[in-house]
């Protein structure tokens, strides 16, 4: 209980030091969202909308920066980040909700299928060293991981959908296809996300190849490992219970930290095929000097990535006991 009371603690106060962050970096800027969305428009701009404008983007000049920073605090505690410049006169959190699940989908589920295949390629790697699947897969993933995603991203359209037509070359679906909770949608949703998912599978996957199959070695050199073989145990309890339950330890809070950043979406790979994702968003935002739209989303950021690694942290007490004594 000590132990997660602490980390408790450390994600309170890193919590609020990125809140208040968040609050300081576009106040710390020149200019504001008022002044972006007026500069499009010539001639006079009257005084009264322009106000009215400050207070619909919370940027009112007239408040003291004390009761500003109080108001924020207030407006994030609702759930109110603002509203969009890019997207005006919607919500910031309307508009994040709507991409959230698109990222989610393609970036969730392939972090972690490329973490699962990873760890599990490269514990049998290690446990059958020299063999023909640790001396096959793994090198061909490391060199993957090594290219730009945004090269990959479009070697993939050239020969999956312009060479061979398999596949459509951007969009998350068809704009002829009915939006809705239909077999017809989610096949085309599935078939859109199949060649950004494969991209980001391949650049990922080598990491925690490498990463897991050197653990492992390590782990089998331990003196738990040889006492388990001495008794007889079968291989596969070996590997499982003794090898694969210590190697993956390293991994953990990598994997946590990758999920907390997935809702930040694969901005490359969302931007070369067009995806209606978070990462899509982000670069509208910044391209459109959108600051509320940018508080919004760095901020759903980091509470993800400090969730998922206050999640590793348990998951990690609990699975290596030495970690809560040492704490």
């Amino acid at each position: 209980m000590r132990f997660v009371l602490r980390r408790l603690g450390f994600f309170v106060v890193t919590l609020w030091a990125a809140v208040t962050l968040n609050f300081l970096i576009p106040r710390l800027m020149p200019g504001n969202a008022v002044i972006a969305m007026m500069s499009r428009f010539k001639g006079h701009v009257n005084p009264n909308a322009m106000h009215a404008l400050e207070i619909a983007f919370g940027v009112d000049n007239h408040q003291s920066f004390v009761s500003a920073y109080f108001t924020y605090l207030g407006n994030i505690a609702r759930g109110d980040f603002g509203t969009s410049l890019t997207f005006f006169p919607d919500s910031v959190s309307h508009q994040v909700f709507q991409a959230l699940p698109w990222t989610l989908g393609l970036v969730g589920v392939t972090t972690i299928l490329a973490f699962v295949l990873g760890t599990l390629i490269g514990l049998v790697g290690a446990w059958r060293r020299g063999g023909v699947l640790d001396g096959l897969l793994p090198p061909i993933f490391v060199i993957t991981s090594a290219f730009p995603y945004f090269w990959l991203a479009l070697l993939a359209i050239w020969l999956f959908s312009i060479k061979l037509g398999w596949f459509p070359e951007s969009g998350g679906y068809d704009t002829a296809t009915t939006v809705g909770w239909t077999w017809t949608f989610a096949v085309d949703v599935v078939r859109h996300s199949i060649l950004p998912a494969l991209t980001i599978l391949l650049t990922a996957i080598g990491g925690w190849i490498l990463t897991m199959r050197n653990n492992t070695i390590t782990v089998l050199t331990e003196d738990y490992v040889r006492m388990a073989r001495a008794k007889g145990l079968k291989p596969w309890r070996i590997m499982w219970t003794y090898a694969g339950r210590n190697a993956i330890l390293p991994n953990l809070v990598g994997f946590a930290m990758s999920l907390g950043f997935v809702v930040g979406g694969a901005i490359l790979v969302e931007f070369v095929f067009n995806y209606p994702g978070v990462g899509w968003m982000f670069l509208q935002s910044v391209e459109n000097q959108d600051y509320a739209l940018m508080q919004g989303l760095f901020l759903m950021i980091t509470v993800a990535v400090l969730v998922a690694i206050l999640a590793a942290d348990v998951a990690t007490a609990a699975l290596d006991p030495r970690t809560r004594e040492r704490s």
